[in-house]
């Protein structure tokens, strides 16, 4: 078994979480997808810019009255691959528990992104969603790029540029 296809340390911490956090299932699988993702950087190392958006959970009204003026929108996927592959500009995820269901907006921002270009789809389980992004980054690469090189900025610090 290579190291990136499912380590027994990590489902046997996969399963502890699980047992912990029953009622937060959401959440226990994304972190186990997360986890799987930093093992899994040494096959594929674009993983490095997999990232969650934090628009779910439970918060006190100050803070979600916060987030929503600064731009967080409801029915976002939970998670995004920003990686181009086979011309789709990159891949959003809605992770959901085994039994768990997309929300009419969910299922709304997956046509939009769809519309858009992107490989959107709901995941039931982080396995499912492990499975999706394997499969997604197995295919070709759009175009061949280079890697940003470091300009200098006018105001002091160094930015990066597509070559």
């Amino acid at each position: 078994m290579t190291r990136t296809s499912n380590p027994a340390p990590l489902r046997r911490v996969i399963a502890r979480t699980r047992k912990r956090n029953a009622r937060d299932g959401e959440h226990v699988e994304q972190v186990a997808l997360m986890r799987w993702a930093t093992f899994a950087r040494a096959r594929f190392p674009e993983l490095v810019l997999l990232y969650a958006v934090p628009n779910g959970g439970h918060r006190h009204k100050a803070t979600a009255a916060r987030l929503k003026a600064e731009g967080v929108r409801r029915g976002v996927p939970d998670v995004c691959l920003p990686v181009a592959r086979s011309g789709a500009h990159g891949l959003y995820i809605e992770l959901k528990t085994d039994r768990g269901k997309a929300t009419s907006e969910q299922l709304g921002w997956i046509r939009a992104l769809r519309r858009q270009g992107y490989v959107a789809e709901v995941c039931h389980g982080w396995e499912s969603a492990r499975s999706m992004i394997e499969h997604y980054l197995a295919e070709a690469p759009r175009r061949e790029t280079e890697p940003a090189a470091p300009i200098e900025s006018t105001h002091g610090g160094s930015h990066e540029q597509a070559v």
